[in-house]
């Protein structure tokens, strides 16, 4: 092989790789969101399940230890948890008695934001809470996602938030 054989094939391995990259990194971010995205709407469908199967309220709420709910301002960016709540206790809080059904921390770098809390599933003929989840990466709002709750708990996947709005995405 001579050395301008040697430079050309270097060149072209490059400029493969040049184009290559982006799409691959986008090709992951997708797959990491998508992963998220159906886990949330996994826990959603189980803590809808749930409730009308055991005629109790099942919580759906943030959370960084699957011990407790967390704060307002957490987010569910470290995670979230599906219990029941056996106690019926108002704010919902998760005793050492009640059973963890899920558990998730997210794979995908960015932020999950929620105009919920906590997500309150209840049995039948009885008005569970409604709510957006917003699913954002380093991408931002043109690649973000929602999972909008109605106030019967079926969740649906949405480019858009509730009513047709545009998703904002946290810088």
């Amino acid at each position: 092989m001579t050395l301008t054989e040697l430079m050309f094939t270097l060149l072209v391995v490059a400029a493969l790789l040049g184009w290559g990259v982006p799409g691959f990194e986008a090709l992951v971010a997708d797959s990491r969101q998508t992963a998220d995205i159906n886990a949330f709407v996994t826990a959603v469908q189980l803590a809808r399940s749930e409730a009308a199967k055991r005629g109790r309220a099942v919580v759906l709420c943030n959370t960084s230890d699957f011990a407790r709910c967390g704060a307002d301002g957490d987010g569910y960016g470290a995670g979230w948890m599906v219990f029941v709540n056996e106690d019926g206790s108002s704010p919902p809080a998760r005793s050492d008695d009640e059973p963890l059904l899920y558990g998730y921390e997210p794979a995908s770098e960015g932020s999950i934001v929620s105009n919920r809390r906590l997500f309150e599933f209840r049995a039948h003929l009885k008005r569970s809470t409604n709510g957006t989840v917003t699913f954002c990466d380093r991408r931002g709002a043109d690649a973000a996602r929602a999972i909008v709750v109605s106030y019967t708990g079926r969740p649906r996947v949405s480019p858009s938030g509730s009513g047709g709005r545009a998703l904002e995405c946290s810088p």
